[in-house]
């Protein structure tokens, strides 16, 4: 029933019933985690054969000893298979070390030390911002706070960004230098930005050295039989006349090993050059044995396209059982509503205005620990108290559905709970 149209009473009523279904979910003495988007183990295995790889096989395709120094931009078949699957070509995609996030945060801080190849003056010559769509990613957010950086958030549609907000903003203040953005299965909605959204992005008024952070994360997590076709960004950017605006990363580190991945770079040639030119100060090349091993095992695109059409067989139903127990305990109630993601790691659940940080201690109490409330929004502040990021892959399919049934309990209960306060 809908809790909306019930009477006091009702709701005094529906509540007595609902705390004694809590009471025999505590007691249940439940320890499950759906804090991260981490692959389950049986995901992991997928890639065991990596394990043994590369050998006694020391040398790539193109001839690179993979044991010595050298090769700051990575292996020439693996950034093939990857500027394929980005849409940024292999001349325009860089392969690193295992973490993409690593990358996000050392270009950054180049960047606030001596500013971009456009800069005028270094990032901290004075106060920045960045545009922060939420919900978002936590860590993105988390770097920029780290550095002191005004966080502004904007609203994330189901086709992006708002993206007459953002040009609005930055038309209106240079200041504004960044732009968080996942652009497929965007982190937690699994929102993807459109084409229309995308070019209106990269041709917007902005400070010549405005940049887009185009986190490219879920580009092959689908979890529908065929992933989309990558946005060329790097192509739409430079015909709005603003080739260096974009940075795109992506990673291994679903695919294959979680810890123990590629991260790719991609951009224009001169924001490729600087970056080389300041990473040649930390490092003389990546691990190229791993890249050796992982152009071994996934061969080439539709190499990681059948590795991924494996992943979607264990996680599909997982997702499947989350959306089927919110339908039967929160449809009805009308005291939540939920995203239907075609791909990546995470649904997006709002509850009632102001309920999502009880909804979160209550299961917390219970033993089912979900991510932190206001971790989708900059400063961890959630206007609304609303959303709940919810990561179905890593507990097994029964641990699941016993977490989700607990999860809705406690956004039930703690619906009553405010709309009999109000």
């Amino acid at each position: 029933m809908n809790f909306h149209s019930m009477s006091v009473d009702q709701l005094r009523t529906t509540q007595d019933d609902l705390r004694k279904r809590y009471e025999i979910l505590q007691a249940a003495g439940l320890k499950l985690d759906l804090t991260r988007g981490k692959p389950a183990p049986d995901q992991l295995d997928l890639s065991n054969e990596m394990l043994s790889l590369p050998g006694e096989v020391h040398t790539s395709p193109d001839g690179t000893d993979c044991r010595n120094y050298g090769g700051v931009t990575g292996l020439p078949g693996l950034r093939e298979i990857f500027g394929e699957l980005l849409g940024t070509g292999a001349d325009r995609t860089i392969a690193l070390g295992n973490a993409s996030l690593q990358i996000m945060h050392d270009i950054t801080v180049h960047a606030l030390l001596s500013g971009t190849p456009d800069s005028a003056q270094p990032w901290s010559a004075e106060p920045i911002k960045f545009l922060c769509p939420a919900p978002g990613y936590d860590r993105h957010f988390g770097i920029t706070e780290r550095y002191g950086i005004e966080m502004i958030t904007v609203p994330m549609n189901p086709d992006g960004p708002d993206v007459e907000a953002c040009a609005a903003l930055t038309a209106a203040d240079p200041s504004i230098k960044g732009m968080w953005l996942v652009p497929t299965y965007s982190n937690p909605t699994g929102y993807s930005v459109s084409e229309e959204v995308a070019r209106k992005l990269v041709a917007m008024p902005a400070a010549d050295d405005f940049r887009i952070y185009w986190d490219n994360a879920y580009a092959v997590h689908t979890l529908v039989e065929r992933e989309p076709e990558p946005l060329p960004i790097l192509d739409f950017a430079a015909e709005a006349g603003h080739p260096d605006r974009v940075y795109v990363f992506g990673s291994t580190s679903k695919i294959t090993f979680a810890g123990a991945g590629v991260a790719f770079f991609a951009s224009s040639k001169d924001n490729l050059d600087w970056y080389v030119k300041n990473v040649g100060v930390s490092t003389i090349g990546p691990d190229k044995l791993n890249q050796l091993r992982h152009l071994m095992f996934l061969r080439d695109a539709d190499g990681v396209r059948e590795l991924m059409a494996r992943h979607r067989a264990l996680i599909a139903p997982k997702f499947a059982k989350v959306l089927e127990i919110l339908e039967e305990r929160l449809a009805d109630s009308k005291i939540a509503s939920w995203t239907h993601p075609e791909g990546g790691y995470f649904i997006s659940l709002d509850v009632i205005d102001g309920a999502a940080k009880r909804t979160i201690a209550l299961a917390k109490e219970a033993g089912i620990a979900l991510t932190a409330a206001g971790s989708t929004y900059p400063y961890k502040n959630d206007p609304r108290d609303e959303n709940i990021r919810l990561a179905p892959t890593f507990p097994s399919i029964d641990e699941l559905a016993t977490a989700m049934d607990g999860v809705a309990t406690c956004a039930l209960l703690a619906a009553t709970e405010v709309l009999l306060d109000g």
